[in-house]
């Protein structure tokens, strides 16, 4: 019989490209959850069980856990800077998710668990200057995380671990690098910068407007992770021997500026840059240092930025270029 799996937070951008990597691999019976309606998940296969509920609530979490071998829980209230520095509690909040799913998995007698932590755990006074250098996971602690978003994660990595320790539930742990790529957000607010940055120019190339808004001065550093590294990144940690917390990022650290470079590039379209000082902007630098799961698993990333870049441009260029046609057609009509 097939292994079941569950995915919590299915519906959003890295749960989705995971359930479909799952659903190629043909070797698991798989169960999707998230608390959107099933019409607002990033993507939605047919072939898997899907559940629309709030696993904040511990009567679900048993209820999607039930039978279930593994776990990868996704699932969080998060965004892009702008939202996780004016959502704190709300961020917070999801620590019931992990907390809630632990139980369950307790209960249920689940496998492993998989949880998806962030590099918004890393201790603030390490991340003052740009172009720091990549960030080991030790450097956690003295803990001084992102507030909110940041202590949420930090909080619940501990509680997986102490889940392994006392009860021995098996669990992984991943902390993410700023992860981006198609079929993920680019407007609205929730969106990171790769994603937003895009957006931006290629709306100023639709508008002949030749600016675009850049928050804080641009020479902040950060490395992002192409969404096919996450993936490969997380089955690798997942499928590990070790229950050590583990960086799952790029070392290939850049500022806002270069990106944006990288972006004009691909677009063939320069454009001046407005800096948004008042706008957050968070830490001034951040990168991932790999040299852990390296050793220890053999993974690192196969893509560089501009590879990612290329696929994140082309792909949101498609979604906007369909909306100005839409726009056009209702205009006329």
């Amino acid at each position: 019989m097939k292994k079941k799996v569950l995915v919590c937070g299915a519906g959003g951008f890295i749960g989705g490209h995971l359930v479909s990597n799952l659903i190629k691999d043909n070797k698991f019976e798989i169960i999707c959850a998230d608390i959107k309606p099933l019409n607002y998940w990033f993507q939605y296969f047919s072939e898997t069980e899907n559940y629309s509920l709030d696993l904040k609530e511990l009567e679900n979490c048993n209820k999607v856990t039930s039978g279930v071998d593994y776990i990868f829980n996704m699932a969080c209230n998060m965004g892009g800077m702008g939202f996780i520095e004016n959502n704190k509690a709300e961020c917070m909040l999801s620590v019931l998710i992990n907390t809630n799913l632990l139980r369950a998995s307790l209960k249920n007698d689940v496998e492993k668990y998989f949880f998806s932590s962030s590099a918004c755990v890393y201790n603030a006074s390490k991340q003052s200057k740009n172009f720091i250098p990549g960030l080991k996971e030790e450097d956690a602690y003295p803990a001084d995380a992102e507030d909110g978003y940041g202590w949420e994660k930090l909080f619940s990595e501990r509680m997986c671990r102490h889940f392994t320790e006392d009860f021995g539930v098996q669990t992984r742990i991943a902390r993410y690098h700023n992860v981006y790529g198609p079929l993920g957000t680019f407007s609205g607010g929730r969106e990171k910068a790769p994603a937003a940055l895009c957006r931006k120019v290629i709306q100023s190339k639709f508008d002949r407007s030749f600016s675009i808004d850049v928050w804080g001065d641009g020479e902040q550093t950060r490395s992002f992770l192409f969404i096919d590294d996450c993936i490969t990144g997380t089955k690798a940690v997942f499928n590990s021997n070790y229950n050590d917390v583990f960086n799952v990022g790029s070392e290939e650290q850049v500022s806002i500026n270069q990106m944006v470079d990288l972006i004009e590039t691909i677009a063939g379209y320069k454009v001046k840059r407005n800096y948004q000082l008042n706008m957050p902007r968070g830490v001034m630098g951040r990168s991932s240092d790999n040299s852990l799961v390296y050793k220890k698993i053999g993974w690192k990333p196969s893509s560089n930025l501009k590879e990612g870049l290329q696929r994140t441009y082309d792909w949101i260029y498609k979604e906007i270029q369909m909306n100005e046609a839409d726009n056009k057609f209702s205009r006329k009509y």
